[in-house]
């Protein structure tokens, strides 16, 4: 709440930060926390991109976009981002087969992954992503959709380059078979409704990108290899997807029906409150789970409660030393919304899977005071 109030008290500070120059006044700034990722920005692997939103009276939306050092051929490890696309596609492919096959399953619907005895659903999986980042979860939902259904769709949605290949934290990530999953009538009725088969998935193919071997070594089984850290047969989602998949979420109108995600009005204001809802919102304990356990920017660098009016429709990831975040934030009280994505590499002994990361001492404060920057220079816009 602290941070939320310097932000009101400092919005006359920002008022030298014409749209026109964003970036470049802010690289030049006296603020500490943003100079030392600013004064060196190659070197923390940075990009951004800042969209600010305007409504005519009309009803139509336009976008005014700010890009620092955004590169698509300059890869970065996405991490749990590539979270948010698959959620979104898994409530899709529910609603095309309700339609297409006529299939009575919904996202209550319970269900079962082959070789696991446990019942899931897919509510309870997408709102297990965006509360804590659940990787089985994700991994579930994987398994529903498959990779080359998952790259197809976000490429027929313009929504490219992106190479979602493999799941997160298991020993099989890379198998390009998915498993057989089975929709039953309730959680204890071993009567199936339908069982959608396995399938066989494309070969997964090396990317060739800038900067795809990093560092200088990396772990192993507890051993340490002296060579680059080869991320060639990763995931793949840039920073100008996310960002462009935020705008074709919240901003469908703005693109053409082939565009857009076939999610009907309920499926699309569940995804919109689990994108926002906090741990604590859906029984996590918010000691361990405190507000901004999945909030980076604003709020990131504290664990205050954040305050009511303030939504932030999110999806951060965070690993290999690599810290990412894609974010609509809407602040009704105050007439501001913005869309903000940023990735920065904080890795500064170029080891990779030591876990020594500066993601609390450089990579977080950073992308907390980006967003208070950011949201104080809205602020200071609408008193023009």
């Amino acid at each position: 709440m602290k941070n939320y109030y310097w932000i009101i008290l400092c919005v006359f500070c920002f008022g030298c930060l014409a749209p026109k120059t964003f970036f470049a006044k802010l690289e030049n700034t006296d603020n500490d926390l943003l100079n030392t990722v600013f004064n060196s920005p190659s070197n923390y692997n940075l990009q951004i991109i800042y969209s600010e939103i305007k409504r005519n009276p009309d009803g139509t939306v336009e976008f005014k976009d700010h890009f620092y050092h955004v590169d698509d051929n300059l890869y970065f490890y996405p991490a749990s981002t590539v979270k948010l696309p698959v959620a979104v596609l898994a409530l899709e492919k529910l609603k095309e087969l309700r339609e297409k096959e006529q299939l009575q399953i919904s996202k209550e619907t319970p269900y079962k992954i082959e070789g696991d005895s446990l019942t899931y659903t897919i509510r309870n999986d997408v709102e297990a992503i965006f509360a804590v980042s659940d990787n089985d979860a994700f991994n579930r939902l994987y398994e529903f959709l498959g990779p080359d259904e998952i790259n197809s769709k976000l490429r027929t949605k313009g929504l490219s380059p992106v190479r979602i290949s493999h799941r997160l934290s298991v020993d099989d990530a890379f198998n390009l078979e998915t498993k057989a999953i089975s929709f039953y009538e309730d959680k204890d009725d071993i009567t199936s409704l339908v069982t959608l088969p396995n399938s066989h998935n494309s070969k997964i193919e090396e990317l060739e990108l800038k900067e795809m071997k990093k560092g200088i070594g990396y772990f192993q089984n507890d051993t340490l290899i002296n060579a680059p850290f080869d991320f060639s047969l990763k995931n793949y989602f840039p920073l100008s997807v996310q960002h462009n998949l935020m705008k074709h979420l919240f901003f469908a109108e703005n693109y053409k029906l082939s565009s857009r995600f076939n999610l009907d009005s309920e499926d699309k204001d569940f995804l919109f409150e689990a994108m926002s809802t906090l741990p604590k919102d859906v029984g996590y304990d918010e000691e361990e789970y405190y507000d901004s356990y999945g909030k980076f920017f604003m709020f990131g660098d504290s664990k205050q409660p954040i305050p009511e009016h303030v939504k932030i429709y999110n999806k951060v990831g965070y690993a290999y030393g690599t810290l990412t975040e894609t974010a609509y934030i809407k602040d009704e009280s105050h007439n501001v919304e913005f869309i903000l994505s940023a990735t920065i590499l904080v890795n500064k002994n170029q080891i990779f899977n030591d876990n020594i990361y500066e993601y609390d001492t450089i990579g977080i404060p950073f992308f907390a005071e980006l967003g208070r920057t950011i949201y104080a220079h809205e602020l200071e816009q609408n008193i023009k």
